[in-house]
């Protein structure tokens, strides 16, 4: 490959206790509560809004919120949940306990409303965003992170922090550190398709079925489609006559490589309209129903993930394991969306989503500290999908509630080591979780650990 060396004097932006590159779901998290607790933050996304696939994706629809009798994301996830009810952000009629009790249930929501949610969250505890800013480059000497090189409408910065959080859902920063990562296509011979979600309007709920499977079958018998997928998520509500399209899978498509991303976009517009004419004609109450738009932001399922100093494993997942210094409980299904369009993926996914080992009523499995540090690092964490975890559990965790949870978490964690000293490779996750349960996260393990658990032992 050819190459070209550049050498550049570029400004300082500004000092920080704490920079959090990216702000979907897990970056927000992170960067609000630890403003909360007292910590100068810096918060970069790169495009103009938090929340990332809940908002820019148009995945506005949270699941998974409780175990069946009682809520299980909890503290800044439940947070809020219930600030979007209040401003009517989800539907007022909707019963918000139900919703956040629900095994495998939960809400669609409108993400106008929570893009202002964030933003106000982030300005009352006094967290600097930088919108439409990229992270390009970074400066760090062996295990610790001096700065990071970002680049917006103002040309090249730097930005001084004393602990850095990694919640661009592709492990950007921690790749660029040389952290050790799992890479989707590289590392296995699968990548898990994404899909460009999209928004609808004037849908007739009256009459409207969330069914969409036998539709799509005949659709598929009589030729209407491009490509012959089954494993269609269909539509979801949202509003009072609104909703988001989550259909075609872009198979075979790399995010990790800037050109096959850019020919899924591409693509995936092409798909959503597709999917918008047949719902359209095929589905009772879409009759008059109006295509708005597609998404911003590409909805990425599996991109590239850290090795942490614990991965989370699908034998964890099955035996619904309890960890002394779990920051967050969750209970979705593995969700690993089909390769292609063969009979034979389609009746593994529906297998392994709906019957082989899908958490019961009271079950949950454990999200430990681990998976959010890279391992051996001082002042580096983790939120969001691009965590320490297996292929099967990295499908379960990758959904938002279970993101908002890691971000606090690696927010609150980040502040501990700052005062404390403690790396983030050898915190005391004992003082962590008596922090995160006084904010409100349901961590009902019985007992606890300073020392983290470890993958090694």
């Amino acid at each position: 490959m050819e190459t070209y060396t550049l050498t550049r004097t570029i400004p300082v932006d500004a000092s920080f206790d704490i920079a959090v590159l990216g702000g979907g779901p897990g970056g927000a998290a992170a960067a609000i509560c630890a403003g909360r607790l007292g910590a100068k933050v810096v918060l970069v996304e790169a495009t103009g809004c938090l929340g990332g696939m809940g908002t820019a994706g148009l995945v506005s629809a949270w699941s998974d919120l409780g175990d069946g009798d009682r809520t299980i994301a909890g503290g800044i996830m439940s947070e809020i949940l219930r600030r979007m009810h209040e401003i009517g952000g989800i539907r007022q009629e909707a019963d918000l306990n139900a919703i956040c009790t629900a095994l495998h249930g939960g809400s669609g929501f409108q993400p106008e409303a929570l893009k202002r949610l964030l933003d106000q969250m982030c300005i009352d505890a006094g967290v600097e965003i930088r919108y439409m800013t990229r992270l390009i480059d970074v400066d760090f000497d062996g295990a610790t992170v001096n700065g990071v090189i970002v680049n917006n409408v103002e040309g090249h910065s730097y930005i001084k922090a004393k602990a850095f959080i990694d919640a661009t859902g592709d492990a950007v920063l921690s790749d660029l550190c040389g952290v050790p990562c799992f890479e989707a296509g590289r590392d296995s011979a699968h990548i898990m398709p994404p899909t460009l979600c999209a928004a609808l309007a004037e849908i007739d709920f009256s009459r409207w079925s969330r069914n969409t499977d036998e539709a799509v079958r005949q659709g598929i018998a009589e030729g209407f489609f491009t490509q012959n997928d089954r494993h269609v998520p269909g539509i979801f509500r949202s509003g009072k006559s609104t909703a988001i399209q989550n259909a075609g899978h872009l198979f075979e498509m790399n995010a990790l490589n800037c050109r096959s991303l850019s020919d899924g976009y591409i693509k995936g517009r092409l798909l959503a309209d597709e999917y918008y004419r047949f719902f359209r004609q095929a589905m009772p109450g879409c009759e008059e129903m109006v295509f708005v738009a597609t998404a911003s932001l590409m909805g990425i399922r599996e991109s590239r993930r850290i090795h942490g100093e614990y991965e989370l494993n699908y034998a964890d997942f099955v035996a619904r394991r309890a960890f002394p210094d779990q920051i967050a409980v969750y209970n979705k299904s593995v969700d690993i969306h089909v390769y292609d369009t063969s009979d034979e993926q389609y009746a593994r996914y529906s297998a392994e989503f709906l019957d082989v080992d899908r958490p019961k009523r009271g079950e949950t499995y454990g999200l430990p500290y681990g998976i959010l540090v890279p391992k051996a690092w001082s002042n580096l964490w983790v939120a969001g999908r691009c965590n320490s975890s297996d292929a099967k559990v990295s499908a379960a965790i990758r959904d938002q509630p279970a993101c908002y949870m890691m971000g606090q978490a690696a927010g609150t964690a980040a502040v501990q080591s700052l005062r404390t000293g403690q790396p983030a490779c050898d915190l005391n996750t004992q003082t962590l979780i008596e922090t995160l349960r006084t904010a409100g996260a349901y961590l009902p393990q019985e007992s606890t650990s300073a020392k983290m658990t470890r993958s090694d032992g």
